[in-house]
């Protein structure tokens, strides 16, 4: 075990997730807001031969049907009032709306056990197709399959997040850096878990090698998370404050820009499901990454204020979200996502 599972470290763990909500209220610029989706123009038509209301926005994913191909990303979790509320109006929505959640990192509640209680959301989301999460570097710091049994376990989750955030925690004051050796170790736990295990980065992008080496370990989805949107680094940054590190601002716009990361991760569709997450903001934002590729669509910077108000504003944004995938659909002629999906004939012009 590390350093960071000594006296102390759930403490530690549980503020710092208090402290990233309160960075990302008070510095709008964690939000990068790259606008690489817009970039993208589409083919509008203006004879889509087909009735707005006919349109079937459904999908399936891991055996559940959603409304529309919406994952809400891992935001939060731990030992704090602000956290709970958070987690369970989120729950809420996504069972009210027929989406996916994710939830973040558990690792919290695995040295502060009061902090289980802000995972445990399937009483709110009977149906909801729920990814638990921990970071995959902590198979290098004593995690291992109980751990992430455990993980599972609390959320009644259908399948596991193992998020990798090498930026994050090389910019983090008390960040766990040894990245050695995970793959073998990602490719044991998902032969052993019992539920699918789903690799997600963090904002900074999955790159081609990436995805084709967790294939090869018998990874069947992955969540690109790609630059664009919340900037880890930078909110690292502000927690470093005073120590004189400007590490976090040198590489706060680092990675691969979400559209780009689905693109060149195309070769890979027919083996892996890829989500897109990272600088999505609207239902226009979905439509494009389920035209290159995506599966499912995460966003979490729309919802975190809506989520800390109430669980009616964040279905509110959810339907929103809807009403906008629906009507780009009906602007590209597109009856249902199946022909939607990986139709990069109606891409006009992307420059990337």
């Amino acid at each position: 075990m590390s350093d960071s599972n000594a006296p102390g470290a759930g403490e530690q763990t549980n503020s710092r997730k208090v402290e990233h909500i309160r960075v990302i209220e008070q510095d709008s610029g964690t939000d990068r807001d790259g606008g690489y989706f817009d970039r993208i123009r589409l083919a509008h038509r203006g004879l889509p031969e087909i009735a707005l209301s006919d349109i079937d926005t459904q999908v399936e994913f891991l055996g559940k049907t959603l409304s529309f191909p919406m994952l809400i990303s891992s935001m939060t979790g731990g030992d704090h009032e602000l956290v709970r509320k958070i987690n369970r109006n989120l729950a809420i929505a996504a069972q009210t709306t027929g989406v996916a959640m994710g939830v973040g990192s558990q690792r919290v509640m695995l040295e502060q056990p009061a902090a289980r209680a802000s995972f445990e959301l399937r009483q709110f989301a009977p149906d909801a197709l729920l990814f638990a999460n921990l970071g995959a570097v902590q198979l290098n710091y004593g995690c291992g399959l109980a751990a992430c049994r455990e993980v599972v376990d609390a959320l009644d989750a259908d399948a596991l997040y193992l998020h990798l955030n090498p930026l994050q925690e090389a910019v983090q004051p008390e960040g766990d850096t040894n990245f050695s050796g995970l793959l073998d170790k990602i490719g044991g736990i998902n032969e052993r878990l019992g539920c699918p295990v789903v690799l997600k980065e963090v904002g900074c992008g999955l790159s081609p090698e990436d995805i084709a080496a967790a294939a090869v370990r018998g990874i069947t989805c992955v969540d690109v998370a790609g630059q664009g949107g919340t900037s880890w680094s930078r909110i690292e940054h502000h927690r470093a404050a005073g120590s004189g590190q400007s590490l976090g601002l040198r590489f706060q716009d680092w990675g691969i820009p979400t559209p780009l990361a689905l693109k060149l991760a195309a070769p890979f569709r027919d083996r892996v499901d890829l989500i897109a997450s990272g600088g999505l903001r609207n239902g226009v934002d979905m439509v494009k990454s389920v035209i290159l590729g995506a599966r499912l669509c995460g966003l979490a910077a729309p919802l975190l204020k809506p989520a800390m108000e109430s669980a009616d504003h964040v279905i509110t944004v959810i339907e929103t979200l809807k009403r906008e995938f629906a009507t780009a659909m009906f602007l590209l002629g597109m009856p249902d996502v199946k022909t939607l999906y990986g139709n990069e004939q109606l891409i006009l012009d992307d420059r990337f």
